[in-house]
């Protein structure tokens, strides 16, 4: 009984210990305290050197005018967002509650040694700031922390440990590609028997290799903004080793970002521990990026090609031709004598403004499901020619019927597309509610 006893004071006395750890670690500041910042004098900006030691990594941190840059261990740019949050967090350090003003032993916060190491210069200044960061609480709520020059031990928010735990890779630049995202005009893609080619005039994307066709907008920039903002996942250990040893001298694909006369090309190599060696070719930096990256950008063809079969819209085309079984149907937009906008037909007839506008709605929403390389012998009978003239040229497109299936051809590109019978019908529904 006696030993039951015991136990059960000890479970009492062990959860009033937590209870008042707790009690502790969640009071409130007090009023002298809540809003001290250790660093109010310095702005985030005017900082301009940071050293962080964090897991025996040492990284110091130099600004030159707006930009950072590592000067040890290694020298490379510095990721521009990360020293963001570091100098801003220490600009902004507040005191939460002070814990023991003159600790007799640092070690039990974890600042003897610290776990982070945070030193930084301010512009003007020579002195050196030092904050150091140790355990959390038991509760998990805050760090411990304290001053170099001051013995005093207090509370930090601990959600600053994600914004000043950095090794040296967490505080480089990682982008893997130096282009000027705006201004691409060109990319160009080769893995394997794949090989790509597109140009940009204007607003418009063009496929040049292997076949000359319009581009999908969409698609060629989500390839080209994928590839610009790709990050590196870490860097290749041995920096000297040969191309072969990371599969660089037979690369498994490239690909090319084109700005004007400029150009952008990252090389990929062989995958190994679900990451992608890689090389920016013009630097020596042997990095790793993400298998997704190659899979993202290295796409089939007809991913690239532009469904949508018509380039004009209800509102810009200013004469349609419809051609079946020898026969033309043509409407021309014009004006009336009230300034107007009227569609009439061939024997200058006014038609039906509300079924024309329905017609164009449906033709021009025409959209191909697939592509294929050869021209579908379908299309040597066909079943509609549709040419329509607009503000900014003219679409001809030639429709093919096989069984169920409908495909389609435009003179200015090779092969043939297929696409969904039923919006087809449909768009010869409204074609003849218009006779």
């Amino acid at each position: 009984m006696g030993r039951f006893v015991s136990t059960g004071a000890l479970v009492l006395v062990l959860a009033g210990l937590v209870g008042y750890i707790y009690y502790l670690d969640r009071q409130p500041a007090d009023a002298d305290t809540a809003k001290e910042k250790p660093f109010a004098a310095v702005k985030a900006d005017d900082i301009e050197e940071v050293q962080i030691t964090a897991s025996d990594d040492a990284t110091r941190v130099k600004k030159s005018g707006t930009a950072w840059s590592i000067v040890e261990p290694v020298q490379a740019e510095a990721d521009a967002s990360e020293l963001s949050s570091i100098t801003g967090s220490l600009a902004s350090l507040e005191v939460g509650r002070v814990v023991d003003e003159k600790p007799a032993d640092l070690k039990g916060f974890g600042l003897e040694p610290a776990r982070i190491d945070v030193r930084f210069k301010v512009k003007g200044q020579a002195a050196e700031h030092r904050v150091l960061l140790g355990d959390k609480t038991a509760t998990g709520g805050d760090l411990y922390a304290k001053l170099a020059d001051s013995p005093r031990v207090f509370l930090v928010a601990a959600h600053l440990e994600s914004s000043f735990n950095k090794s040296t890779f967490a505080l480089r630049d990682k982008a893997i590609l130096k282009v000027d995202r705006q201004k691409a005009d060109g990319l160009e893609v080769t893995a394997g028997a794949t090989q790509l080619a597109f140009t940009k005039s204007g607003e418009s994307w063009a496929i040049v290799k292997p076949i000359a066709a319009r581009a999908d907008y969409a698609a060629v920039e989500s390839a080209i903004e994928r590839l610009s903002s790709a990050q590196m996942q870490g860097l290749a250990e041995d920096q000297n080793a040969p191309p072969k040893q990371y599969g660089l001298d037979a690369p498994t694909a490239t690909m090319t970002i084109k700005t004007g006369s400029s150009s952008a090309t990252l090389i990929l190599g062989k995958t190994e521990n679900a990451v992608v060696f890689a090389k920016d070719a013009s630097r020596p930096l042997l990095f790793t990026v993400a298998p997704t990256l190659r899979t993202d950008v290295v796409k089939d063809l007809g991913e690239f090609r532009r469904k949508d079969l018509f380039d004009f819209r209800s509102f810009t085309a200013t004469r349609v031709e419809f051609t079946r079984g020898g026969a033309t149907q043509a409407f021309d937009r014009s004006k009336d004598k009230d300034g107007k906008e009227v569609w009439k037909d061939a024997a200058g007839k006014t038609a039906d403004s509300t079924k024309i506008e329905d017609l164009l709605a449906k033709v021009s929403g025409l959209r191909a499901s697939s592509f294929e390389t050869a021209a579908h012998a379908s299309l040597k009978s066909p079943v509609l020619t549709v040419t329509a003239t607009f503000d900014k040229g003219k679409d001809v497109v030639t429709f093919g019927r096989a069984g169920m299936d409908v495909y389609a051809s435009r003179p200015d590109e090779p092969g043939s597309a297929k696409l969904e019978a039923a919006p087809l019908d449909d768009a010869v529904k409204a074609l003849d509610a218009l006779k």
